[in-house]
């Protein structure tokens, strides 16, 4: 390994530990304040600017309990996870958002089996994530498209999904900036989420990647190990 390149990762490395710490400390400090603005919600004094105050606490507590997470991930708790049935449960949540801007919903669930080994939070975590952002990046009426595949890889069979959206796209000056912590191009983005994301995939043992083209949509692509205790299901999800 290249001298520049430990270099960078001590920096890293450095650059998380200081990341935890303030984290760390900024939900501690939001503890004694949140149970004051909780206080004056209580007592209606001044209701409208403690709502304010109280949103915009959750919004930090928000982004203080991600940088936690990508500064000290948790290890996966390995158990067999079932890919379509994490993305089936993200689209029922997202089912709202997704009537409300008319977006066109299309699955094409084609890997059988579809079991891999993983952290199932984790993972649904990585889908929830993959499919708000190609929400976000559409205007009414655009379409999500939701795929997965057995794919063959040197590395041996895995199972891959792809989520991708016709929405403004990604410049070709970004693409490479996407997985880079706290980079954003959104007004309120904390430019972590696919940060952590790319860690969790990593984390596995797969891979993630984007292509886009600017103002024509991007492709988010995970491959993830396939398990070997996977057994194929029928249309109706019964073992085979």
């Amino acid at each position: 390994m290249s001298e520049e390149k430990m270099r960078q990762i001590d920096r890293l490395a450095n650059l998380g530990t200081l990341s935890a710490g303030v984290a760390h400390e900024i939900k501690n400090s939001l503890t004694a304040v949140k149970t004051f603005i909780d206080l004056l919600l209580q007592k209606a004094e001044d209701r409208e600017m403690a709502e304010v105050v109280a949103r915009e606490l959750k919004r930090i507590d928000l982004l203080a309990g991600q940088i936690l997470r990508f500064s000290v991930p948790k290890p996966p708790s390995y158990e067999t996870v079932r890919v379509h049935e994490a993305l089936d449960h993200c689209l029922r949540l997202l089912q709202h958002q997704i009537g409300e801007k008319a977006i066109s919903l299309a699955t094409d669930f084609r890997a059988n089996p579809d079991a891999v080994e993983g952290d199932a939070a984790q993972l649904q975590q990585v889908c929830m994530n993959l499919l708000l952002n190609a929400l976000e990046a559409m205007s009414a009426g655009g379409t999500l498209a939701v795929s997965t595949a057995l794919a063959e890889e040197k590395t041996g069979r895995c199972v891959r999904v792809e989520v991708r959206d016709t929405g403004i796209g990604i410049s070709p000056e970004n693409l490479s900036q996407v997985f880079r912590p706290f980079f954003t191009t959104k007004k309120n983005g904390t430019g972590l989420g696919l940060a952590i994301s790319q860690r969790i995939i990593h984390a596995h043992r797969g891979s993630i990647e984007v292509g886009s083209e600017f103002a024509k949509g991007s492709t988010f692509t995970v491959r993830l190990p396939a398990s070997r205790h996977g057994k194929a299901h029928d249309k109706q999800g019964n073992r085979r």
